[in-house]
């Protein structure tokens, strides 16, 4: 299905949408990292699968030092990536069969390498003097306030230049941007609208909610609850995180996409549960998809992940459309967390509750954390604030394709190492197994598809027991049940109506007719129920 133009007004909403990040799918030249050729040497695996989107992690000009979230140039494809031209070959690509793309966009921070950056360093009478958090140094010459970077020490940095400190919330390469200036908004606005014209379908938002910080630079308070966390969380930033202003800002990236049809605007948000409904807008609206990660988070059984939907749901404006993230670049693999078996009943579960599912590459083949040797890191995560867990390193190991060494990923040095190939989940091999986990997305995603009542269907949860998470989806013609055992163990579940199993998590059960009574449901098993007579 060819994309003419942007002709859904909220295509999103019954979307399956599958994060890359492009430097790990697949490798074209042999230099080990992979690149725009290469995912359009994939394209047929993605139609194959049936995702309806693509985001790509940043592929502009960068630096790298954080996986290209430090960027030189907005309007430029970075080399190792391809080209422009390369760009819109696979924007065309995508669109021919029926994708659509996303893009990262990065408004809070640039790298210190970007020509705003260099001009407003260079003078504090320089034209973009104010486009940065610049501030005079305390009274006893060190920085302006306690604030901390996410990557450790300091969120403060000396410019001998200017003879002032400025803010970066993350790396010191990776200057903020200051949001209260009218004339960065617009330079933001003009980025976005460079890559609109040229037809991708929208944006994430990187780090939406930390555009603002406080006018004051008071100092952040100690966090109580620190020990044992690394020293940038001995802190409770306040005066740095979703400031009330961030929202203002929001609505403002949120003008400028509207001005395009059908294009959509998704965005990390950071906080708890109670407070994602506000990026969707109260009266002005913000985010289509304020990413929601609380599946992630959760703990692993059947009261907590019940607790947690209802928590979520109810968090959600009345006209929000809900958003599940299983999977990410910043998270650890969920499958070396709950383990492969339950690995597939999430699966069955981020495709039939109410909401538009997100997972990352290699979720779908159940891949979990590669383990990287210390001298093939990356993250500065781990090298900035190491011991306590921070790589994400193993979630972004390249992609594994095959059984080979390098996974048919390249015919180089990956830029960081797989697992080995005994035993590895990889994609061939799983595409001959019509039982395998990936057989199993493909499967969801197609049922998804086919039953409108699984995507926008109406979502009640029914009373789970004894390990068992149940719910119907219905959209007023056809009724569904979904019944998943969080347990290893088997357990019986009771039908509240009789109906055609339509597919087990097992991928063996025939579609056969259920009676009024009761389903042993296997350790580790889930089903969809299609009521009779629906």
């Amino acid at each position: 299905m060819r994309i003419e133009s942007a002709d859904e007004a909220a295509w999103w909403e019954s979307a399956v949408i599958y994060e890359i990040a492009l430097i790990s799918f697949q490798d074209s030249n042999g230099d080990g990292k992979g690149d725009l050729a290469g995912l359009l040497s994939r394209i047929d695996y993605l139609s194959w699968l049936g995702v309806d989107a693509v985001w790509l992690t940043p592929i502009y000009r960068s630096p790298f030092r954080d996986l290209g979230y430090d960027i030189s140039d907005y309007c430029a494809i970075d080399p190792a990536f391809g080209s422009l031209e390369d760009f819109d070959r696979l924007l065309d690509a995508l669109h021919t069969e029926g994708i659509r793309l996303i893009l990262d966009l990065v408004p809070n921070h640039t790298a210190n390498d970007h020509d705003w950056f260099v001009e407003s360093a260079s003078s504090a009478n320089s034209a973009k003097a104010d486009w940065y958090i610049w501030a005079d140094a305390a009274e006893n010459g060190g920085p302006p306030n306690n604030w901390l970077s996410r990557f450790g020490g300091s969120g403060w940095e000396w410019c001998e230049t200017r003879r002032q400190y400025y803010y970066h919330s993350f790396l010191v390469e990776q200057p903020d941007l200051n949001w209260r200036n009218p004339a960065v908004r617009a330079a933001i606005a003009n980025v976005m609208r460079f890559w609109l014209d040229r037809g991708v379908d929208g944006f994430r938002v990187d780090a939406s909610a930390v555009l603002i910080k406080d006018e004051l630079l008071r100092d952040n308070p100690t966090n109580p609850n620190a020990k044992g966390k690394p020293p940038p969380q001995h802190q409770k930033p306040v005066f740095t995180d979703d400031r009330p202003g961030t929202m203002d800002c929001i609505e403002f990236i949120r003008e400028v996409i509207d001005g395009y049809r059908g294009r959509m605007l998704c965005g990390e948000v950071q906080g708890k549960i109670d407070r994602i409904g506000h990026f969707y807008g109260n009266g002005r609206p913000r985010l289509h998809l304020p990413l929601n990660f609380a599946l992630l988070d959760s703990q692993w059984g059947a009261l907590s992940l019940q607790a947690t939907i209802d928590a979520y749901l109810n968090a959600i404006p009345d006209h929000a459309w809900p958003v599940w993230v299983v999977g990410g670049h910043d998270k650890q693999r969920i499958a070396s967390k709950i383990g492969e078996a339950q690995m597939r009943v999430l699966a069955m579960l981020l495709m039939t509750l109410r909401g538009t599912p997100f997972f990352f590459m290699g979720d779908e083949i159940g891949r979990k954390r590669v383990p990287i040797p210390s001298d093939r890191i990356h993250d500065p995560f781990e090298k900035l604030v190491p011991g306590y867990g921070l790589c994400r390193d193993p979630e972004r190991a390249p992609m594994r394709w095959d059984e080979s060494p390098d996974g048919g990923f390249t015919m180089g040095r990956p830029w960081l190492p797989l697992e080995p190939p005994d035993g590895a989940a990889n994609v061939a091999g799983q595409r001959r197994d019509e039982r395998s986990i990936l057989a199993l997305f493909r499967a969801l995603i197609a049922l998804r598809r086919e039953h409108a009542g699984l995507h926008h269907g109406v979502y009640e949860p029914l009373r789970g027991q004894n390990d068992v998470i149940a719910y119907r989806r219905t959209d007023g013609r056809k009724e569904f049940l979904v019944a998943l055992n969080i347990a290893a163990e088997p357990r019986k579940w009771h039908l509240p109506g009789h109906g055609r199993l339509l597919i087990s998590t097992h991928l063996d059960r025939p579609q056969e007719l259920l009676p009024n009574a009761s389903i042993l449901l296997r350790g580790n098993e889930g089903v969809i129920i299609a009521l009779e007579g629906q």
